[in-house]
């Protein structure tokens, strides 16, 4: 991933985060990349209670997650998000978790759909959010 358009959200390893062995448990991977892609819309002026009034929602739609070394009990960590392809209903976003040498820990290619989530069919993303993520 280059470092052009990448938004970096930091993350500390708690121990509730980790199974007995001090590792993080493999599911908390997918809760950081998601609180790592709501501070990216949050960063764009997008609140995901904003998205709801307006009848609009993301929804993840497919991902594919690579865990290539275990994050740690107290580690400080980066998570790194780029919006790699937005289309009309749906972006297609590239995340890692990287340690403070610049390797990284686990990956992930995450596909969102935006939903009305009243009839839970898919909608064009709003302009204003499509514009400012593109960029």
């Amino acid at each position: 991933m280059t470092e052009e358009n990448v938004f970096k959200w930091p993350i500390t390893i708690y121990y509730e985060d980790t199974d007995v062995g001090g590792l993080v448990y493999h599911s908390n991977y997918l809760k950081f990349f998601e609180r790592a892609r709501t501070e990216l819309l949050r960063s764009i002026g997008v609140s995901q209670q904003s998205m709801f009034d307006d009848n609009a929602s993301f929804v993840v739609r497919h991902m594919n997650i690579d865990f290539l070394k275990g994050a740690r009990l107290d580690e400080k960590l980066v998570i790194r998000t780029k919006a790699d392809a937005v289309r009309k209903a749906s972006i297609e976003f590239c995340q890692d978790l990287v340690n403070n040498d610049g390797q990284i820990l686990c990956k992930a290619t995450v596909r969102v759909a935006c939903i009305n989530p009243v009839t839970m069919k898919p909608i064009a993303i709003p302009e204003n959010i499509k514009s400012e993520i593109s960029k």
